[in-house]
C-alpha cells in the first residue's frame, strides 16, 4: 500500500490489481471488493490518497487475512500527517 497526503477534504482509494497478481477476473474483483469494503469501514482516516497494490500471494489469501492486512496498513498509514509515506 502506498499513501500520500492530498489537498482534498477526505481520504481517497486507488486500486492497482493486475493480471499478474490474479489472472482470473473473479479473483481480481474479490480483491477489489475486500479493499473497498475495508476502506469504507475504516473511520477516521486522514486526508490522504491510498493506493492498494496486490501481489501474487493475495489471490490465495483468505478474506479475513486480507482484511487484517489492510486494516493494519490503514491504521499505520492513515493517521499520519506530514510527508508522503510508502509501505
Amino acid at each position: 500500500m502506498l499513501a500520500s497526503s492530498n489537498e482534498e477534504t477526505g481520504a481517497r482509494l486507488g486500486l492497482a490489481i493486475s493480471k499478474r497478481a490474479a489472472k482470473r477476473a473473479v479473483q481480481r474483483n474479490r480483491l477489489k471488493r475486500i479493499a473497498r469494503e475495508t476502506f469504507r469501514t475504516h473511520s477516521g482516516l486522514a486526508s490522504m490518497d491510498f493506493i492498494v497494490m496486490a501481489g501474487p500471494a493475495a489471490k490465495d489469501a483468505s478474506n479475513s487475512a486480507l482484511r487484517a492486512s489492510l486494516e493494519a496498513h490503514f491504521a499505520r498509514l492513515g493517521h499520519r500527517s506530514g510527508p508522503p509515506s510508502h509501505g
